[in-house]
Parts: structure tokens; sequence; C-alpha cells
């Protein structure tokens, strides 16, 4: 069961930065579009494209370093959970 919880929890904080980075810029390219009357859907593509690579660039080493660390705690546990 914890094997479980720390799993969803891993996911959840690996991909949290990109996620919100992809909100936050889809909330700003709404705005902006409902405050000129653009309604073209391709603007909003390049700058959360742009985005999510420029916060896979700054937070990858640390999503990187989470994966790492669940997976050997993983490969620790493996013993106690046959056995």
């Amino acid at each position: 069961m914890s094997l479980g919880q720390q799993a969803l929890l891993t996911m959840l904080l690996v991909s949290a930065p990109v996620l919100l980075a992809a909100l936050a810029i889809g909330l700003l390219i709404s705005v902006f579009q409902a405050a000129t009357q653009i309604n073209e859907m391709t603007l909003s593509f390049i700058p959360k494209l742009l985005g999510v690579f420029f916060t896979l660039v700054v937070a990858g080493p640390w999503m990187t370093t989470v994966l790492v660390d669940y997976v050997r705690r993983l490969f620790t546990s493996i013993p106690s959970v046959i056995g």
C-alpha cells in the first residue's frame, strides 16, 4: 500500500512543475485573447510549448533526481516486499 502511495506522490511531484507552467501560460494567453477578442487556437500553442520546454530545462535535473531516488528506494525495498 505504501509503495502505491509513494508512486502517486512521486508522480505528482515530478509532473507538477510542467503542468503548472502550462496552466499559467494558458491562463495568461486566455486573458489576452479575451481582452483583445482574438480567437486564434494556434496562438496559445507556441507559448505553451516554449514554456514547457523551458520548465523541463530548468526543473529537469530535479525531476530526474526525484525519480532516481524513488527507483532506488523501490529496488532496495524489494526483499522486504517479497519475503
